[in-house]
């Protein structure tokens, strides 16, 4: 017992499907990634922190930059994921996400070890600033690709039937 199937429309059907799904797709590329906002947010958190370690402060002067640094992130963080329009039932984290999170801060942490080395021979205030500002730089120069790179992973992962 088959009904015969008319291919045209078959294929209506399914256009008819897709059309929302590829817009859900955009929705999340633009939108659940927090936006360009949360990335410079984070950049001159990041940048205000590495240049305050330029300050030779103490320990526990240290331990307290490194708290509000911390406490900084987590607030850009959580309003960015209240900010998102999109609500996803599943957060999708895949190996690119990781790979991702993995060599932003890889990248990241060995620009602002390798320029502290490089500027160690500078009074403090000024390799702080040269460290801050190159780490920045390197930051905001790999989150764009990635975040592009990542999300194309997500669209590309869903058409794939995972």
């Amino acid at each position: 017992m088959s009904t015969p199937v008319d291919a045209e429309q078959a294929w209506n059907d399914l256009q008819r499907i897709r059309v929302p799904q590829e817009r859900v797709y955009d929705e999340i590329e633009r939108s659940a990634s927090g936006g360009p906002g949360a990335a410079y947010a984070t950049a001159a958190i990041m940048w205000v922190f590495l240049a305050g370690q330029g300050l030779d402060l103490p320990l526990w002067g240290v331990l307290l930059s490194l708290a509000g640094y911390v406490a900084l992130l987590g607030a850009v963080a959580v309003i960015c994921g209240r900010r998102s329009r999109m609500r996803l039932h599943h957060s999708r984290c895949n190996r690119r996400m990781s790979a991702m999170f993995a060599a932003g801060a890889v990248v990241t942490g060995g620009t602002t070890l390798l320029s502290g080395h490089l500027a160690g021979g500078l009074e403090p205030m000024a390799a702080g600033l040269i460290q801050a500002t190159a780490s920045t730089a390197v930051f905001l120069l790999f989150v764009g690709p990635a975040r592009r790179w990542v999300a194309d992973s997500v669209r590309v992962g869903e058409r794939a039937g995972r």
